[in-house]
């Protein structure tokens, strides 16, 4: 379904999740597993992502294809275009649109191990405009074309510090002809509300998607910390980390419970939707939305089948 269609018959807040290509056989059950739990809770969409430099391109065409067939998943690819040829990114949309894949995430994306591939776009701009022209060449059986989505970050992009220039390229995408943003983690809703008064002020208002991740573990921490560039975790937060000390649960029980509030906060302040981070694990999804008092639905016969 077209994201202006599901923004439109879910009248309320958007429910979604993301998942990654499994790589071992592993990974692909636990990858199944969670599937099979967050299918009960119906979301509106799901997200995969794209290694860094297509390094995941075939692994993630093939998860979209079968979440495609599922009765449950409506996935969203994402699309990155670093170091990518048009004729590359033509053909991943043509194979999208053959499989009746409604929507794309376009993003700029990273180089593996630092690399310096040239490719055809320099930003991720250039590529929602790119796709604009492919819609337009009614390629795609859905006569709109596919629908886009970009990422924001609420807590300001690593890579640009001067935070009126970022707003610049933002808006940049969004008149590209993106449909929709989706943020990158955050962890203090301060950040959230502040970015969307400004995007506001901008004269961005594409809705805008809450992207959450629950904390459940020490390195997840650490590590978020460090791919994002240095996540700004709120001091009421990292003190309830410091008295669960090394007591493992208690870690975990402290970052449900911040998601937990996180979310209620959102929800009461009108957020068009929450895209939850699963890293492939449904169990800290699932106790978020119970949390939330969201009631899950019958799991459907046919949620992914492997």
């Amino acid at each position: 379904m077209h994201i202006k269609d599901i923004f439109l018959a879910a009248q309320r807040p958007t429910l979604s999740f993301e998942f990654f290509p499994p790589r071992t056989p592993e990974s692909v059950k636990e990858l199944q597993d969670s599937l099979q739990q967050l299918a009960a809770w119906r979301p509106d969409f799901v997200s995969v992502t794209y290694g860094a430099g297509g390094s995941t391109r075939d692994r993630t065409q093939a998860l979209v294809g079968e979440l495609s067939q599922s009765d449950v998943f409506d996935p969203i690819p994402h699309l990155t275009c670093v170091g990518h040829t048009q004729a590359e990114v033509r053909l991943l949309l043509e194979n999208y649109a053959a499989a009746g894949v409604s929507n794309v995430l376009a993003l700029l994306g990273d180089l593996p191990n630092q690399e310096t591939r040239e490719g055809d776009f320099k930003t991720a701009a250039d590529l929602v405009r790119f796709i604009r022209q492919f819609n337009e060449q009614g390629l795609h059986p859905d006569p709109r074309g596919f629908g886009i989505g970009v990422a924001c970050f609420p807590e300001g992009h690593p890579a640009t510090p001067n935070r009126m220039l970022e707003m610049d390229y933002l808006k940049a995408k969004v008149d590209a002809g993106a449909d929709y943003l989706c943020t990158q983690v955050f962890f203090d809703n301060h950040d959230f509300h502040d970015f969307r008064a400004r995007c506001e002020l901008a004269g961005i208002h594409a809705p805008i998607l809450a992207g959450i991740l629950p904390l459940t573990q020490p390195s997840s921490l650490r590590r978020m910390a460090e791919l994002s560039a240095g996540s700004r975790y709120p001091a009421r937060l990292l003190r309830c980390f410091q008295r669960a000390g090394d007591d493992a649960e208690a870690f975990r029980q402290v970052g449900i419970h911040h998601a937990i509030t996180q979310c209620a906060d959102l929800l009461d302040h009108g957020v068009s939707g929450i895209h939850y981070y699963t890293l492939n694990k449904a169990t800290a999804t699932v106790q978020v939305l119970r949390g939330l008092g969201y009631s899950s639905h019958h799991s459907p016969s046919n949620a992914i089948q492997r």
